[in-house]
Formats: structure tokens, C-alpha cells, sequence
């Protein structure tokens, strides 16, 4: 016969160590709140049937460029048609420059499942 259990081992934790995970976790939202200075050159990467980021912000000015690493051909179309790649085979790249703020919301037009955003924001 089964005992209950009583009470459960308690958890040690190092003040150190979560000092360490909360300085991670507060550079990692600095970083990524963070737009992309103009100038600066942000990468996307199709894998997998994803955008990698999904989701970037960037500064008027910058200029984001795709590549396809995955084995299939896949394009990148904004929704409200401000930009459109060509079709881009495995290595393929396709670079947009972003003047104007706003959100830019595209797809891969083969895979219409394949989603990411383009956030442009005046750094400030």
C-alpha cells in the first residue's frame, strides 16, 4: 500500500543565480523593445516555414533583409502591397528599406500561413 506524500522536498534556490536569470530577463526586453537604430541592417530568416523574427523593430531608415534558408522557394509580400520579393529559392535574399513609420504586416504568398511584422518607430 501506497503512502501519501506528506510533504513535498523543499527548493533550494541561489540568490546569485536568480539575480543572473533576472538581469537575462531584463536585457533580453531592453533589447528587444529596443528599435534598430536607421543605418543599422536587421536579418530575417525563412526556415522551417517561419519568418525569423516574426516580429522586428526598426528605426525609419533601416533596411531588413530575408534569406531563405529553408529548401523550398517562399516570397515576402506586404499586406498592403508596399513591397513584394521575387520568388527566392534556398539562399535567396530580398532587402527593403523602411522611411516611414508604421506596421508592415507581410506573408509568404506560396505559404499564406507564413506571417511576420515589421514594426518602424522613431527611436525616442
Amino acid at each position: 500500500m501506497r503512502q501519501p506524500i506528506t510533504q513535498l522536498p523543499a527548493l533550494r534556490s541561489n540568490p546569485a543565480t536568480a539575480l543572473f536569470a533576472a538581469t537575462l530577463l531584463a536585457l533580453a526586453l531592453a533589447l528587444a523593445a529596443r528599435p534598430v537604430a536607421a543605418g543599422e541592417e536587421v536579418t530575417v530568416s525563412i526556415d522551417n516555414f517561419t519568418f525569423n523574427p516574426a516580429e522586428v523593430t526598426v528605426a525609419p531608415g533601416t533596411t531588413v533583409t530575408w534569406v531563405n534558408n529553408d529548401d523550398i522557394p517562399h516570397t515576402i509580400v506586404d499586406k498592403k502591397q508596399a513591397f513584394r520579393s521575387k520568388v527566392l529559392d534556398t539562399e535567396g535574399k530580398y532587402s527593403f528599406t523602411f522611411n516611414t513609420a508604421g506596421d508592415f504586416t507581410y506573408f509568404c504568398s506560396l505559404h499564406p500561413h507564413m506571417t511576420g511584422k515589421v514594426v518602424v518607430k522613431p527611436a525616442g
